[in-house]
């Protein structure tokens, strides 16, 4: 790992998030909530003169400002750390609102990787901090090294590397061999929806600030909501469901969707064995959550149907808003959304968990291993979408499922003697693994996490990045070949 690359890196990206710093400003400026630009103006100028500290520190050539030659080990740590210095960062204006140290990293952190969980006990706060909220999860969704990649001429050629370690699928989707076109296309994608999400829900009746914040937040598969009672709040079957829809398409590939906008072709979308599995899981748990919420908690009939569409996408695309206080609802139910919690999104999207991916190809080979069992000389290859998958990539899927259960487990262990809550314990684990926002109980839909230990919550925080990483650049850092230091 040599030490130029990764400073001057690391100061392009800390440079360029104090840029994103000054956004809020202009609705500071606009509501006139003059106190607001000094946490925003204070906070970009520190990472931009921070950025440029980095950028000497690296004496910067030709060479390594083109990063021409950037390793994939190197590419995994600057992610990895670019992702901790940004929830550093985006934490320091909530400072300025009176909320401690901890507090600040955990709602920044809880922001930046799209999990929605929040410890605001109280929503008395400006506008400004609550655009921040959701413009901090609308960048964490796409992803932050995908925007620099699809803006900054300096990632033209590391963006492979560096676009690969951010999201790191199960199967590597072919791009177009100008990386950077791929990312400006996909982020023209993702703003075009989230503009078009915006419209749809002021013209059903939501106040304008709040249509532009839970438009953000939405297509980031995040969740942070201006109003106290997320979705719940605006009372109208209307919004529920035109955020139902865009949390499904955030939770589906985007990759995916801009093939079908270039060939101009929405079949293409049940080409993809993915998208078929992941609508059909939708489907599938939402007609029994709605039937045990129309059996057991004696809702109606559409109403059971909407609150269980809407929850069953939100818990599976891991948005986590919520249209109901679902920890009120029946054991069944509530055991079926934890059961959405681990199935995860498409790879690929803004949302989080497994990855349908890697489940399809779990299973499968669950399947190929019984084969052999009973055809031990036959010859059992494994494929998705007609594309043969290497033995290797399966083997890669096998360690990430184990590792995720395994921090899963052991988080879950640690915060439950912490709190001396199991329910706290393994729902918070999940749902901040899996950046799935609210648990139950105490840490439900319309709860917080204010009130948990300060060792819970810096659990909690490591969970949330190790999850929007998917688990890949935390693992490379364990390695000790990985911290043999150059200079050049």
């Amino acid at each position: 790992m040599r030490l130029n690359y990764l400073f001057y890196s690391i100061g392009l990206v800390i440079k360029y998030v104090g840029i994103t710093l000054l956004f809020p400003i202009i609705v500071a400026l606009y509501y006139r909530d003059f106190y607001s630009v000094i946490p925003f103006l204070s906070s970009g100028i520190i990472s931009i003169i921070l950025g440029q500290v980095f950028k000497k520190l690296s004496n910067a050539n030709g060479e390594i400002e083109n990063l021409n030659d950037i390793k994939k080990s190197e590419a995994l740590f600057i992610v990895a750390l670019s992702w901790i210095i940004f929830g550093l960062i985006a934490c320091i204006p909530y400072l300025f609102y009176g909320i401690n140290l901890t507090d600040s990293i955990f709602e920044s952190v809880s922001g930046i990787t799209t999990t929605g969980a929040t410890i605001l006990t109280h929503y008395n706060y400006p506008k400004t901090l609550f655009f921040w909220r959701a413009f901090t999860q609308w960048l964490g969704g796409m992803g932050i090294i995908v925007l620099f990649v699809a803006v900054l001429p300096q990632f033209a050629v590391a963006g492979r590397q560096m676009f690969y370690a951010e999201a790191p699928g199960p199967t590597e989707e072919k791009l177009s061999p100008r990386i950077r076109n791929t990312a400006s296309a996909l982020w023209g994608i993702y703003t075009g929806l989230t503009i078009l999400a915006a419209v749809l829900l002021y013209w059903a009746g939501m106040p304008k600030f709040d249509a532009l914040c839970n438009a953000l937040s939405t297509l980031a598969a995040g969740g942070f909501s201006p109003n106290a009672q997320s979705i719940m709040g605006y009372n109208s079957n209307l919004i529920t469901w035109i955020v139902t829809f865009f949390m499904f398409i955030s939770g589906a590939s985007f990759l995916l969707q801009l093939r079908v906008i270039r060939q101009k072709n929405p079949f293409l979308l049940f080409k993809s064995e993915e998208f078929r599995v992941y609508t059909g899981i939708v489907v599938v748990l939402s007609i029994l959550v709605a039937s045990a919420l129309y059996i057991n908690d004696h809702y109606k009939v559409y109403d059971a149907i909407t609150a269980a569409v809407y929850q069953v996408i939100s818990y599976t695309t891991s948005t986590g808003s919520a249209c109901e206080d679902c920890a009120q609802w029946s054991f069944s139910s509530k055991l079926l959304l934890f059961i959405a919690m681990f199935t995860g999104s498409c790879a690929g999207s803004a949302g989080g968990g497994v990855k349908m991916t890697r489940w399809i190809l779990v299973f499968k080979s669950m399947k190929s291993e019984i084969f052999r069992i009973l055809h031990p000389n036959a010859v059992f290859n494994i494929k998705i979408d007609n594309t043969l998958v290497q033995p290797e990539i399966i083997r890669q899927i096998v360690v990430f499922i184990f590792f995720y259960f395994f921090i899963f487990t052991a988080t879950s262990l640690l915060v439950t003697l912490i709190e001396q809550d199991a329910t706290i314990g393994i729902s918070g684990a999940i749902t901040t693994l899996g950046d799935c926002g609210p648990g139950f109980g105490a840490i439900g839909p319309m709860g917080n996490y204010s009130n948990l230990h300060i060792s819970t919550k810096i659990i909690f925080i490591i969970n949330m990045l190790v999850g929007r990483l998917e688990l890949v650049p935390f693992l490379v850092i364990f390695q000790r070949d990985f911290w043999q230091i150059k200079q050049n």
